[in-house]
């Protein structure tokens, strides 16, 4: 599978600084120090509602700390996956009576349309879950060698009182677990689990249900937390610096994916820091595709609205904050892009030195997105209040806004 082609990131002068962000698994802000590669995994979409704001914000995200790393010159080696084959795409293909294949090559299509209008740098490697089976089973029978995965009823599902570090993502209590396994389809409920939270490995082959060759698993198709692991272990190896995705795959996604890792090479942690955004409500309700209430950035850009404004507009909250979108956010976002670019077109404006420290310093802590928006904010109000006489300025301050904030002026 192809990802999207990426956009240009101009040299600044200078370097930028080590990345500070929140780690899920600690509770607390770890300063990152990858080697000259650094490594990221992030979680992608299943492909039925592309892309969503929700989405959008998420990747953002994801799309900064990219950024933050190769301004300390530093090469980047993402990777994302693409769920593209799961009961939700599944049951929407069945809803509308199209092909569950066709459905997904339309919608990771649209997805990868709407990353090139944000400006998303992609991944190096971007897989699908059907292209990662023989690399998946595997790993799921070496799980079931080391007495770490059982079948039930010709299904096989992972034990996680097998990893002694179960639970050190999280933090949940069982109770909180079970709960959030039911929500996010996992099946605690089920009568022969050894324990209600042990999630599928494979799924063995159903009637009217797509299923591949799973050796000595039998016929059947993966379970959602080892596609990523099987793609991340691939690509990446043990011990990479993010595992990054939305605050709702912290479990039971990101939990057992550790500790299928874990359990698997017998090393610890699989990342060295798990990172998370927050969601984006719209109506006072979670942005979900169950609930429908969906923002489409294709919409928005069959409507009329620029790609940055939306990217501006998803910048102005803290990656980790809950927020909702609205008419006004968009507004609010259209009217600084037009500020921004009024500033740039000017032939010279005062000194753009200390803004880029400014934004460089704010995206170092915790990507602290609104912080670098405001510097930007405040340098553009003092060039249509005073402006200046340094001629490189607005060519400086347009290249550190694309190269850090993804934003073309």
């Amino acid at each position: 599978m192809h990802a999207w082609p990426a956009s240009e990131v101009p040299a600044l002068p200078g370097q930028g600084r080590d990345l500070r962000i929140h780690d899920t698994a600690t509770g607390g802000s770890i300063t990152l120090d990858p080697g000259p590669v650094a490594r990221i995994y992030v979680c992608g979409i299943t492909p039925y509602d592309a892309t969503h704001i929700g989405h959008a914000a998420t990747y953002n995200a994801f799309d900064l700390v990219q950024r933050v790393w190769l301004d300390t010159k530093r090469q980047v080696h993402y990777v994302q996956n693409v769920t593209d084959v799961d009961d939700p795409l599944l049951e929407r293909a069945e809803r509308d009576g199209v092909d569950w294949t066709a459905l997904a090559e339309q919608e990771t299509e649209l997805f990868r349309e709407d990353m090139t209008a944000l400006r998303m740098l992609p991944p190096r490697q971007y897989i699908g879950a059907v292209e990662a089976i023989p690399g998946i089973v595997p790993l799921v029978e070496r799980l079931r060698d080391l007495g770490a995965a059982y079948e039930l009823e010709g299904d096989t599902y992972f034990s996680v009182e097998a990893d002694p570090h179960f639970g050190q993502v999280s933090h949940l209590d069982a109770a909180a677990m079970r709960l959030l396994s039911a929500e996010r389809g996992g099946d605690p409920d089920r009568p022969g689990k050894k324990n209600p939270l042990d999630p599928m490995l494979w799924s063995a082959a159903r009637e009217g249900e797509p299923s591949w060759d799973g050796g000595s698993l039998g016929r059947g198709r993966p379970g959602w937390h080892i596609e990523c692991v099987a793609i991340a272990l691939d690509h990446l190896g043990m011990g990479f610096d993010v595992q990054g995705g939305g605050s709702d795959l912290v479990f039971p996604h990101h939990e057992m994916g550790a500790s299928h890792a874990q359990v698997l090479t017998g090393e610890f942690p699989m990342a060295k820091a798990y990172v998370h955004a927050g969601m984006v409500a719209l109506h006072g309700e979670k942005m979900s595709k169950s609930k429908g209430n969906l923002v489409f950035v294709s919409r928005l850009r069959r409507d009329g609205v620029d790609p940055a404004a939306i990217r501006l507009a998803l910048l102005a909250h803290h990656y980790r904050a809950d927020w909702e979108w609205t008419d006004q956010v968009l507004q609010d976002a259209v009217t600084r892009l037009g500020h921004w670019r009024a500033a740039v077109s000017r032939p010279d404006g005062p000194s753009a030195e200390a803004l880029v420290d400014e934004i460089r310093e704010a995206l170092a802590n915790d990507l602290d997105a609104p912080a670098a928006l405001a510097a930007v904010d405040r340098w553009t109000v003092t060039q249509e209040q005073q402006g200046g006489t340094d001629a490189g300025a607005p060519g400086i301050v347009s290249r550190a806004v694309d190269a850090l904030l993804g934003v073309a002026l």
